[in-house]
């Protein structure tokens, strides 16, 4: 009897777990599925580039190459949104084609969680080992 019972209850959590990644899964799609991770960029694309790239395939709604905050160079990757998941889809297509003078990689853009801003860090300035006793 207790048995079946530790049975069912392991049953109902597999089902709700189930139930909440489908649901989460069908969230990510509805929101990003317009969205691509473009990889493998060369240092020399820039967003208009990036935008003529990719426009022939549907309605480009931003094109951006990512940049490196101190230095402004490309990071060698960036994020093109199309109008509908139609153009996105079939931009797909563009992975492991040349783009000046690079093979770029193509995907479905992942959510990143939001960070929170302030504080949740888990160190110090000083970091190093052995804290207070200035010890390497």
């Amino acid at each position: 009897m207790a048995l079946s019972a530790k049975l069912g209850s392991l049953l109902r959590q597999n089902a709700q777990l189930s139930m909440t990644s489908v649901v989460n899964s069908i969230r990510c799609m509805s929101t990003s599925s317009t969205k691509l991770f473009i990889g493998g960029l060369s240092y020399g694309t820039d967003d208009q580039s990036l935008r003529d790239a990719f426009s022939n395939f549907g309605d480009v709604i931003d094109a951006r190459v990512i940049s490196d905050r101190d230095t402004g160079r490309s990071r060698g990757f960036g994020f093109v949104s199309f109008a509908n998941a139609d153009a996105a889809s079939s931009a797909l297509s563009m992975d492991g084609q040349e783009l000046n003078g690079r093979n770029i990689r193509v995907s479905f853009a992942n959510e990143r969680p939001s960070a929170p801003r302030f504080g949740g860090g888990s160190g110090s300035y000083g970091g190093g080992y052995g804290g207070n006793s200035g010890g390497y």
